[in-house]
């Protein structure tokens, strides 16, 4: 029987549109500030959301307990409770919808012996990036339940970026199935696009730590951060020491969120312009061209996020568009790779 047939390829390509998925969804829960809706965790019984009023009211009590409904959301009313209960209820039951996924068709390719010694080592890095993003997910909510109302955004990010990693190594995966043959590439311009995927990661990251602090709310003018002023004064001046202003204050975060998506942009087009230089295959030439439209597209998504405040809607596309982004240059990486 031949190993890593097409229903390997539907395997992987499938858990892709649901981390996709997943990522819709934990973006609708943060801009809805729905996710300490659900301060308890239980894999197999927390599948199933509250059935009738009593459960409901012991799921708010037990909301009540914590600091969002003490310091934030004092004057909710049980329906206003179940309205942000659901999504994030619907942002775990995804989770373990994957993780299923990703288990039972992978036993069963493994016992039935169509998946070779590479993909098994790749298929258990992903396996183990996945159990990791669970972890994530738990120890991101552990911190909004303890003083402050609100998750570290250090881990919100740390949660984030291993989404989009996990998805971007699964997909890379797929590729490597896909399109199993290999060709000579050049190296230098290779390299160039692997600089490109490594800022545009610090740029996700940092567009997840603007998500934690909702500094998307601040400094709402564009090109300038307030009228006539590029960095505004509170950039430097907010915590006590410049990493902090950077990583930690919110108008610091904002400035390094904002002005890195040129550098993002830059180096798409410095992508563009070399691979004009080379021979290139239909299937590269889509992968660069594809790059440049989506980094435009997701450029002007960001300045209408920023310019009017953050609506679900638009920071939910953001966040698509981020996701479509990375998707596009790791597919012209594996194009232009070895």
């Amino acid at each position: 029987m031949k190993k890593d047939n097409k229903y390997v390829i539907y395997w992987l390509l499938t858990g892709c549109i649901l981390i996709f998925i997943m990522v819709i969804v934990g973006g609708i829960t943060r801009l809805t500030h729905s996710g300490l809706s659900i301060s308890n965790y239980k894999l197999i019984s927390g599948t199933i959301p509250p059935m009738n009023e009593i459960e409901w009211q012991e799921a708010f009590d037990l909301y009540k307990q914590y600091p969002e409904f003490q310091k934030l959301n004092s004057d909710f009313t049980l329906q206003d409770f179940k309205d942000i209960y659901f999504w994030e209820w619907l942002h775990r039951v995804i989770g373990r919808l994957i993780g299923l996924v990703f288990l039972i068709p992978f036993f069963y390719f493994l016992i039935k012996k169509q998946l070779s010694r590479p993909t098994i080592k790749k298929s258990i890095i992903l396996l183990a990036l996945g159990a990791f993003q669970g972890f994530l997910g738990w120890y991101m909510v552990k911190s909004g339940l303890v003083d402050r109302p609100d998750v570290s955004h250090y881990r919100l990010a740390a949660h984030l970026t291993t989404a989009f990693l996990t998805f971007a190594y699964t997909f890379w995966v797929a590729l490597d199935l896909i399109y199993p043959e290999r060709k000579s590439v050049d190296l230098k311009f290779r390299n160039f696009i692997r600089i490109g995927l490594v800022v545009l990661l610090v740029q996700i990251i940092y567009g997840a730590f603007v998500a934690g602090l909702d500094a998307g709310f601040i400094h709402n003018h564009w090109p300038m951060m307030s009228e006539g002023k590029f960095m505004h004064e509170t950039v430097h001046i907010e915590q006590d020491s410049l990493i902090k202003n950077l990583t930690e204050g919110k108008s610091g975060v904002q400035f390094v969120h904002r002005n890195l998506a040129y550098f993002v942009v830059i180096l798409v087009l410095l992508i563009w312009w070399k691979s004009r230089k080379l021979q290139r295959s239909n299937l590269q030439t889509i992968g660069i061209n594809s790059l440049l439209i989506i980094v435009g597209v997701q450029f002007i998504l960001g300045v209408f996020t920023l310019i009017l405040q953050v609506p679900v809607w638009l920071g939910v596309a953001h966040q698509v568009g981020a996701f479509f982004l990375l998707s596009t240059m790791t597919f012209t990486l594996h194009r232009f790779s070895k």
